[in-house]
């Protein structure tokens, strides 16, 4: 038996799905059915009931999964000393981030990480926000990085930084000829947004709600870039991170007005799942992240 074949096991009951468990060990399903079959074998007994409307353990299969993992945390804490030992940061980190993050506020850390840290390769996928939290959850990501965090109590949650939020408008909306403005100003105006399950989205919605603001939302998308380029043809405002739209400033597509009646700001956090154990790199990366650009 090999601790590779508990870790597949430990993927398998937490994420319940034999297709995640492949993707986040780098197998094929069928390795991961094998994997299982030989530790039945092994310990003689079933350790999961089969069946296609539901996943469950056995009793047994709970007793190996709350050894193992142990076992697991056990075997990457002595792995992640030995490499503090020998001064050794290297391997891979797995991310998962928000688009708007990924695009435009993450490029300078990783570019600056490894250059520090070549021998280190930093994976990225690009995710919602619910999946970004499944994926941390499910261990097929080692950190996530989100906007506005949910608490969750099988989460460590990382503050990173504020994001000011600002008004965009096109150069030639009347609102573009102001450096700053009160929120009532936008009250009536034509207004582009995130889909409503977006976290930026909700608490732009709670802002407007408590400043007693009322817009008319034309048109919704589920990322930050399709609402720059819809604010670009004039089709309406929004309310954006500052972070995102360097480029279009520079290039006077659009215009920022900040509002100067309130702390309107958007937080920025990571994520990892408690009881991990963070590699030297992880624990470099996440140092990095935490510094102001």
């Amino acid at each position: 038996m090999q601790i590779e074949s508990l870790k597949v096991f430990c993927d398998l009951a937490e994420t319940e799905s034999f297709t995640k468990a492949a993707q986040i060990n780098n197998v094929t399903q069928s390795a991961v059915s094998q994997q299982i079959s030989s530790l039945e074998r092994q310990f003689k007994s079933l350790l999961i009931e089969r069946s296609k409307k539901k996943f469950r353990l056995t009793r047994e299969g709970q007793l190996l999964y709350d050894y193992s993992k142990q076992i697991i945390q056990t075997y990457d804490a002595l792995h992640s000393k030995l490499q503090e030992v020998k001064d050794i940061i290297s391997g891979t980190i797995r991310v998962a981030t928000i688009y708007s993050i990924g695009l435009h506020d993450l490029p300078p850390y990783i570019k600056r990480f490894l250059k520090e840290h070549p021998t280190v390769h930093v994976h990225v996928e690009y995710r919602r926000a619910n999946q970004v939290y499944d994926d941390v959850l499910g261990n097929v990501v080692d950190l996530g990085l989100v906007a506005y965090p949910q608490r969750d109590a099988k989460l460590e949650v990382v503050p990173l930084r504020r994001d000011p939020l600002v008004m965009i408008c096109h150069p030639q909306h009347p609102l573009a000829k102001s450096k700053s403005m009160k929120l009532k100003q936008i009250s009536g105006q034509k207004f582009i947004g995130f889909e409503p399950d977006i976290p930026t989205r909700k608490a732009i919605d709670k802002i407007l709600k408590e400043n007693n603001v009322e817009i008319h939302t034309v048109m919704e998308f589920d990322n930050i870039e399709t609402v720059k380029r819809a604010v670009e043809i004039d089709a309406g405002i929004s309310i954006v991170p500052m972070s995102t739209i360097s480029q279009e400033i520079a290039k006077q597509t659009l215009t920022a007005v900040t509002i100067d009646d309130g702390d309107f700001f958007r937080p920025l956090a990571a994520l990892y799942k408690k009881n991990k154990v963070l590699s030297p790199a992880m624990k470099q990366f996440l140092s990095i992240l935490k510094e102001e650009k």
